[in-house]
């Protein structure tokens, strides 16, 4: 009656549970990373893309800027939002998610199976 924990049947595949949630925990956080550093990359690579076509423009003479078409503001205003707020956005909720896996890997938070697969 008064066995220790260790010697029951269900300690050891508790025990295995915890480690696969563990495990899981721990590659659905670097899996999170990974996206938010692809995703920072692809706005750094819009941002200098777009700071080299200014560059450009601006080194133009009078003469080839009145033929060559600059995008209007409100074209500019789109793809801003288009390849970096909304994308940034999306980062922020990605570390937002990392955090509370990890707080769930720390032991801060209850880790649920149900809800990380879903």
């Amino acid at each position: 009656m008064m066995e220790p924990i260790s010697s029951l049947p269900g300690h050891k595949v508790s025990r295995k549970k915890a480690a696969e949630v563990h495990s899981l925990l721990k590659a659905l956080i670097s899996k999170r990373e990974q996206e938010i550093a692809e995703i920072e990359q692809m706005v750094e690579r819009y941002e200098r893309r777009v700071r080299l076509e200014e560059q450009a423009y601006r080194a133009m003479s009078a003469f080839r800027k009145m033929f060559s078409g600059k995008k209007p503001d409100h074209h500019i205003a789109v793809e801003y939002i288009h390849y970096v707020k909304k994308p940034l956005e999306k980062a922020r909720e990605l570390r937002a998610e990392a955090a509370k896996y990890q707080e769930m890997l720390d032991g801060a938070l209850p880790a649920d199976l149900p809800e990380l697969m879903g």
